[in-house]
């Protein structure tokens, strides 16, 4: 089982080019499905996820050409088999997307419940509801979720809770369905704006995206496309807090910077210096962190996916912050992990109360999830001395060649096999 080797204490300096957005790619190449003509998706990031759900589209018949390693070639025009298999799934949570572009554009789909991540319930209920507001049957069987209708009409949504995939769900299923659907309470998260422009771009009609209530007018069909992914908020704030993290000087290339405002307004909070250019974001920080308070919230708030990132920066500053996660109820299992390298954090229900300590020794850790695995990592690279990081898979599930660019900005770091890959680690790092 591979695992990250890291000798901790460097600041990391430099600029590092941040990926497309694996979540925007993840729904926009089961929406590639929903023509018989071909799509060019580009900047897609080269991680586990993506290529899994590569795989399982293939699976169900469509032709898959990968032109390089972030640019694909999809045509669907040959699917014919509905039933997406449970071996491919049970890795990725996002397989949910399937069932809105098939249901939207064969009117049936079966597809298993889904993996991915352990970091709490994520319900989805509201998928449902919105699947049989625009006239499906909607059945659970065998483990899978069956879903088919004779046509899909139109229909006012309004979600119960904002759900960033019922949002993308039903925006992909009421695309092609008879006459106009409102979605009420929608997520307005950048990458529900990306599959929307993404779909307006194969022919369909949807306004008001990136607001809280989106309006779609069916069509007929879709045709081909070629479309550009937008970079990856997530993987940008990930740098930008193991900058402050390690006291270091990082510009984050090819990102959004509207996208960042949560993230760069606590890096300001805390006692780090930005700048903003076109497209990039500099940060530099030059003295121990301060403490903060912070809430976890859909988009435009801060993002739950970047709250292990900023808990381990946190745990570094002066004086007590204080996190709490209103998103995801299971998402503070990594402390435990922190803690072994020193960290004070203690949790209480869905908030965790941070004592700030002067440094992070090393220790050998475990990854528990995908965002909290990329966090720890952040807490190796600040540590005083060695820290090995087990499960890195989950990791490699949304960050491509992390290492690489961890090493690119003077992080010393190592993909690891087994014992003795650690031992010559420290023999060659000393």
């Amino acid at each position: 089982m591979d695992q990250y080797v890291i000798k901790g204490g460097n600041p990391l300096v430099g600029e590092v080019e941040i990926g497309g957005a694996k979540n925007a790619a993840l729904a926009i190449l089961a929406a590639a499905i929903m023509t018989n003509e071909t799509v060019v998706v580009e900047n897609l990031p080269d991680v586990r996820d993506i290529n899994v759900l590569l795989e399982a589209m293939e699976k169900i018949g469509a032709k898959i050409e990968r032109l390089d390693s972030h640019s694909v070639k999809i045509n669907s025009s040959q699917i014919g088999n509905f039933s997406v298999d449970y071996e491919y799934i049970k890795r990725i949570r996002a397989s949910y997307y399937l069932l809105g572009a098939l249901l939207g554009k064969y009117k049936r789909a079966a597809v298993p419940l889904p993996g991915g991540c352990n970091i709490g319930s994520r319900p989805i209920d509201q998928h449902l509801k919105g699947f049989k507001a625009l006239g499906a049957d909607v059945k659970i069987e065998y483990g899978f979720i069956v879903t088919e209708a004779e046509q899909l009409r139109g229909s006012h949504i309004y979600l119960d809770v904002v759900s960033v995939g019922a949002t993308i769900n039903i925006m992909m299923a009421a695309a092609m369905a008879e006459g106009s659907t409102v979605l009420e309470n929608a997520a307005k998260e950048p990458h529900v704006v990306d599959v929307a422009n993404f779909l307006n771009s194969m022919g369909a009609n949807i306004k008001g995206a990136g607001t809280d209530v989106i309006r779609i007018k069916g069509v007929e069909r879709l045709h081909s496309t070629e479309y550009s992914i937008i970079p990856d908020q997530i993987e940008a704030g990930t740098f930008m807090f193991a900058a402050a993290a390690t006291m270091g000087d990082v510009t984050v290339k090819n990102v959004i910077p509207k996208h960042l405002e949560a993230t760069t307004s606590k890096l300001l909070e805390i006692g780090c210096e930005i700048e903003e250019l076109d497209d990039a974001v500099r940060v530099v920080s030059s003295k121990r962190l301060k403490s903060t308070n912070v809430k976890t919230l859909p988009y435009p708030g801060f993002p739950t996916d970047m709250q292990p990132q900023i808990t381990v920066a946190l745990a570094l500053a002066k004086g007590t912050s204080i996190v709490t996660e209103s998103i995801f109820d299971n998402r503070f299992k990594y402390v435990d992990e922190l803690a072994r390298m020193g960290a004070n954090i203690k949790v209480e229900g869905n908030t965790a109360i941070i004592d700030g300590t002067l440094q992070y020794t090393g220790a050998r850790i475990s990854s528990p999830d995908l965002r909290a695995g990329a966090a720890l990592v952040i807490a190796g690279l600040a540590a005083d001395g060695y820290t090995v990081i087990d499960d890195v898979h989950f990791i490699e599930r949304g960050y491509e060649r992390f290492d690489e660019k961890l090493r690119s900005l003077g992080a010393i770091i190592e993909k690891v096999e087994d014992e003795r890959d650690i031992q010559k680690f420290r023999l060659k790092v000393g």
